[in-house]
């Protein structure tokens, strides 16, 4: 993740947000000139991600800490790895201790996660897409985890995508009216943005088909029977989506109909924390 003003900000906030008005056991117990190193341990297997932010972090904290990486943003690691030693002023890596173990081991979660499901389904075709069921404030590094982990990034929020859902279709009164009149928005606008439609039946499917303008079809609790009965009707004219009740056990079975890409909300609402810590160095 290259460092950008809204990622400073953000580490900002963070840094504000746990250290207030100061770190007081720090300052009590430290000497203002102590000079050390702490190892980052991994003490479970997975795939490590926001060892880039966590740089960031030590740097935006103290622009004198220096990083010296074993380990990148992608790779496999297990129990006894060391990712990264930080060297510097004492205070410094203290203080930021706790937030970089917080993104890192929530990123690294959700990469490893990722990896599971990706690697579930290899040599399908089928891309695995996280969804917006993200934690407020943190989505954009949620979203680099499941990138490093090998899924691909869904749209990023309500802006850059016209995703039509269940409650779209039927507030609007139907299908074709949903489709209809997110084309004549996109054209008063002039915005150019994917329309992406969600079905609930093959009847739906034809009623997008014919009403046309779309980018993609989401199938949405399908079987696997429905999804790949769907897939043939649809035969390539637009990209496919399936998403709900898919689980790691039945992923591949879903993968195998045909479909183009598969969207998991697991990938981040339902991820265990990689174990990692932050050990002084003597």
């Amino acid at each position: 993740m290259t460092p950008s003003s809204s990622l400073m900000e953000q580490i900002h906030q963070w840094l504000r947000e746990d250290i207030g008005d100061g770190d007081h056991t720090t300052l009590s117990t430290i000497p203002a000139s102590a000079e050390g190193s702490a190892r980052l341990l991994v003490k479970q297997e997975g795939i490590l991600a926001g060892a880039a932010v966590a740089g960031t972090i030590f740097h935006a904290l103290d622009p004198n800490l220096s990083v010296q990486y074993n380990r990148q943003d992608g790779d496999a690691v297990r129990p006894g790895d060391i990712a990264f030693h930080v060297s510097g002023n004492v205070r410094s890596i203290l203080q930021s201790e706790r937030l970089i173990l917080n993104v890192m081991q929530r990123m690294s979660g959700i990469a490893t996660q990722t990896s599971a499901y990706v690697k579930r389904v290899e040599g399908t075709g089928t891309r695995i897409l996280d969804t917006r069921k993200t934690t407020p404030g943190f989505r954009p590094f949620e979203k680099e985890g499941v990138r490093i982990g090998g899924g691909v990034n869904h749209r990023s929020g309500l802006y850059d995508m016209i995703l039509i859902k269940d409650n779209h279709i039927d507030f609007a009164g139907g299908i074709r009216q949903a489709i209809e009149r997110s084309s004549a928005y996109l054209a008063k606008q002039k915005r150019d943005l994917k329309i992406v439609v969600e079905t609930r039946s093959l009847e739906d499917i034809r009623f997008a088909l014919d009403a046309g303008g779309i980018h993609r079809i989401l199938l949405d609790n399908f079987s696997v029977d429905q999804t790949r009965r769907a897939v043939e009707l649809i035969n390539h004219a637009v990209d496919t989506e399936s998403s709900g009740g898919i689980t790691l056990e039945n992923l591949r079975d879903y993968a195998l109909c045909g479909v183009d890409y598969i969207s998991v909300g697991a990938l981040t609402h339902q991820v265990k924390s990689l174990d990692l810590s932050l050990k002084a160095e003597f």
